[in-house]
């Protein structure tokens, strides 16, 4: 081992100061410490004493918006703010004690958990109906697939003018949420899925959207009905006074956000056990129980307006508190009520000191107050109606199928308590001697038809109700016309079109807090790989000129009712491709039906471009559209096309003739044109210089018309405007005349030999009258198309009342059938007991 020197310590004298050197050691500690706001004063027994103003210390440290400003309040300050909020929640809580109960019963009807009943007897029937199951299923399949589909919810569009620019950022906005959504937040798919369910059950859920500190991402939380707490008056989350959100917190998770300094330090014990009914009613139907070991903080994060000691609103000219009430966050622990954090929840650069929102509010259907009705509170009792008619036909048959009834007493059966097998006889002694005697069965009928139809009748109304009422169109006549499916298809589901419109309302404000949170957060550039490439998005791309919207179509609430209007849309299309688009007819179709490439299987058509003569003629005689352009030799086309026209096949052929024709007057247009800027040149450019004078002018003029009007610099230089350009116009017009003088001489030129030859000019008279006879044809045609489509819009409106009969006659058919039955079984029942 290396040996290790150990020096000894040396002792030393000790020297003491003098008298003076303590002397001025005192003075320096008498004189105060001075540090800013704080002031440290020492004391006569040689301890200090710390003075500050609590005002002056929140203008320092408080400067941070998201700073915790309970590290600076006293703690009774603290205590009992947070048992006025505890208190608060207890009340708002309690206010909805009815709303909570009607929820929790209503939980049952889901059929979840079969119940085992012993009345009327044992082993009764506990089977729940599922219309209530059915259409929270139903719901949520449908919603689930049209708001969120698998490219991503959100799309954008541009507010104002379109330009490049901005329709560059747009896309940035749009392929970046998608993005975000989709691939980085994790949570959305499975709790955007969850609420779906939740929502047509409580009706109401919530989205939460803020920034995670953990995580370092923004986040969108679904948050049930039963966790966000308001006030009873409340109507909206906008104009409510408090929103209290009841989070769950586990021992860890609390522990991290103590660390970094999102709460307080402080030590809470031990959670207590908080559960409310409804969260015990899910946790029984999902057969689940919390765990003793499981140490759950439950939190109240409480978004309330606030009069804090040291942080009131300021008068900026008295300089005094104007006792307003700003906005705050206060988190405290429900068992302790002790306060964790309290943050401004306001911007510190808006003079009116708004709340910001960070909840949205989901509705099923809008309720009377705060909270919307759900399939429990408008379909339940139909529901219940439904459950104890299947459990009496159940029981029936369970008693028509295994009797019950008295045996006198002394009686004695071998093996009496199991039951018998097929084929066999069992002994038995009777007294009596005769076995009938013995025995009396119960007179156990059936199950009731009545009882069964009018099941299928309360059955029926609740599937209308919640639109999943089973719509077999393909089951219906082929030849209808497609207005009376869609007519069928829009009458049974208005209820389900409403609520894709309100969900489609709630996406589009939720998209805009994801928005306001990416451009609160964000670098100024952030670069992010996507598949097959690299993309990026700037923070001032989350501006006022692009609007952020769901993707959904909301008046399109299902792929059969998209597809049907596409359908409609091809179909009028092709009655009349002259005026319609019909390469926009069958894309619309082909991505209604989800087809994936579509511009591999229907190629984009491509717009005409600057060609030769040659090809011009091509062109023509293939029935395929072409134009001029400007600066191309247009006396040379002109020449070509008119040698193409003294060929036999264009001289007989009136389309071909007049394509050409067409064609030529174009570059008879553009040469004038062309003409007339080089001859204007100093005028056009007086033209664009007064335009760029009367901008300004313009824009002053949409805030105050009448003064503009009456301004006489606007009305003199509209005056030149107008002059300048009749002036272009008329030299236009002249150079036009002239150029058509001289190609009509060159066209006499070549067509001379039209009049000379009898044959031709047969030809001729016989090609005019096919053409007028082309012409009356489509005339007839437009006739017969517009008379078609009175005659469907007719009987459009002649199924819509036949339909309402039809429903008319069912309903009172299915009365008199039940009024009949019940007056069978009055009489049956009458007789038996006499």
């Amino acid at each position: 081992m290396a040996e290790i020197d150990k020096v000894s310590p040396t002792r030393s004298k000790l020297q003491l100061p003098d008298i003076e050197e303590l002397a001025q050691d005192v003075d320096i500690l008498e004189e105060p410490i001075n540090k800013g706001p704080v002031e440290i004063n020492p004391t006569e027994d040689g301890g200090v004493e710390i003075d500050f103003d609590p005002a002056a210390v929140i203008a320092q440290s408080g400067d941070d918006p998201r700073a915790n400003l309970a590290e600076l309040l006293e703690e009774d300050i603290l205590s009992s703010l947070g048992s006025t909020l505890q208190n608060e929640y207890q009340d708002n809580k309690s206010s909805r004690e009815d709303w909570e109960q009607a929820y929790t019963k209503g939980l049952d009807l889901l059929g979840f958990k079969y119940e085992n009943r012993t009345e009327p007897f044992a082993g009764a029937s506990g089977a729940t109906h599922p219309v209530l199951a059915e259409a929270v299923t139903q719901f949520q399949a449908l919603a689930y697939k049209e708001l969120l589909p698998a490219g991503g919810p959100v799309r954008t569009k541009v507010v104002g003018k379109i330009d490049d620019v901005k329709q560059a950022q747009a896309d940035r906005v749009k392929e970046f949420m998608n993005y975000q959504i989709m691939c980085e937040m994790e949570e959305y798919e499975p709790e955007f899925d969850q609420m779906l369910f939740n929502l047509p059950l409580a009706g109401s859920t919530f989205k939460k959207v803020y920034y995670d500190e953990t995580i370092g991402r923004c986040v969108s939380k679904f948050v049930p009905a039963e966790d966000l707490v308001v006030p009873y008056n409340s109507t909206s989350l906008e104009d409510t006074d408090s929103i209290i959100h009841v989070l769950k917190m586990s021992e860890n998770d609390l522990i991290k956000n103590q660390v970094n300094g999102f709460y307080r330090d402080i030590d809470l014990g031990t959670p207590a056990n908080l559960e409310d009914k409804i969260q015990e009613k899910k946790n029984d139907l999902e057969g689940v129980s919390t765990s003793v070991t499981d140490e759950v903080y439950t939190l109240l994060e409480c978004h309330v307006n606030l009069d804090l000691e040291g942080f009131e609103d300021i008068n900026l000219e008295t300089g005094e508190p104007t006792g307003i009430k700003l906005p705050y966050i206060v988190t405290l622990e429900e068992s302790s009520m002790d306060v964790l954090s309290i943050r401004r929840n306001y911007n510190p650069q808006d003079p009116l000191r708004k709340r910001q929102n960070y909840f949205v509010h989901f509705k099923f259907l809008p309720g009377l107050g705060f909270y919307g009705f759900g399939l429990i509170h408008m379909i339940g009792g139909l529901s219940r109606t439904a459950t104890a008619a299947l459990r009496q036909l159940l029981d029936a048959g369970t008693l028509s199928n295994l009797p019950a009834g008295f045996k006198m007493r002394g009686i004695r059966v071998r093996d009496e308590a199991q039951p018998l097998q097929p084929g066999e006889f069992r002994d038995v002694d009777a007294p009596g001697g005769n076995l009938n005697d013995a025995f009396k069965i119960l007179p156990f009928k059936e199950p009731s038809q009545t009882l069964l139809a009018l099941m299928g009748q309360v059955v029926q109304a609740g599937q209308r109700f919640a639109s999943i009422a089973d719509m077999q169109v393909g089951d219906g006549n082929q030849s209808a016309a497609v207005g009376t499916t869609v007519a069928l298809l829009e009458r049974g589901s208005r209820v389900m079109s409403a609520i894709h419109k309100r969900l489609y309302a709630s996406m589009k404000r939720e998209f805009m807090l994801l928005a306001n949170c990416f451009a609160t957060y964000l670098p100024p550039i952030y670069p992010y790989d996507v598949v097959g490439g690299e993309r990026q998005i700037k923070q001032t791309d989350f501006d006022q000129r692009v609007d952020i919207i769901p993707i959904a179509d909301p008046n399109i609430f299902s792929q059969t009712q998209r597809i049907s209007v596409a359908q409609t849309q091809l179909q009028m299309a092709m009655s009349n491709p002259q005026m319609h688009n019909l390469y926009t007819a069958y894309h619309d179709m082909y991505e209604a039906l989800g087809v994936k490439d579509i511009d591999t299987l229907l190629p984009p058509p491509q717009q005409p471009q600057a060609v030769d003569p040659g090809q011009e003629h091509i062109a023509a005689l293939s029935s395929k559209p072409f134009q001029a352009f400007p600066g191309q030799d247009h006396t040379a086309h002109m020449k070509a096309h008119l040698n193409f026209m003294g060929t036999m096949m264009v001289r007989t052929n009136p389309q071909i003739l007049a394509a050409v024709q067409k064609n030529i007057m174009e570059h008879i247009s553009l040469m004038a044109q062309e003409q007339v800027q080089l001859e204007f040149k100093d005028e056009i450019a007086q033209l664009q210089q007064l335009s760029q004078q009367m901008a300004p002018i313009l824009q002053q003029q949409q805030l105050n018309p009448a003064a503009m009007q009456q301004n006489p610099q606007v009305m003199q230089m509209q005056q030149q405007q107008q002059m300048l350009n009749e002036q272009m116009e008329s030299r236009k017009a002249v150079l036009v005349a002239e150029t058509m003088a001289e190609y009509l001489t060159e066209e006499k030129k070549v067509l001379n030999t039209l009049g000379n030859d009898p044959l031709l000019q047969l030809k001729a008279d016989e090609l005019q009258l096919k053409a007028r006879e082309e012409a009356r044809k489509k005339e007839e045609a437009e006739d017969k198309l517009a008379m078609e489509n009175l005659k469907l819009m007719q009987a459009r409106e002649l199924t819509e009342d036949k339909l309402q009969q039809d429903d008319e006659h069912a309903k009172l058919r299915a009365s008199v059938s039940l009024a009949k039955d019940g007056i069978k079984e009055m009489k049956a029942t009458v007789k038996g007991v006499n």
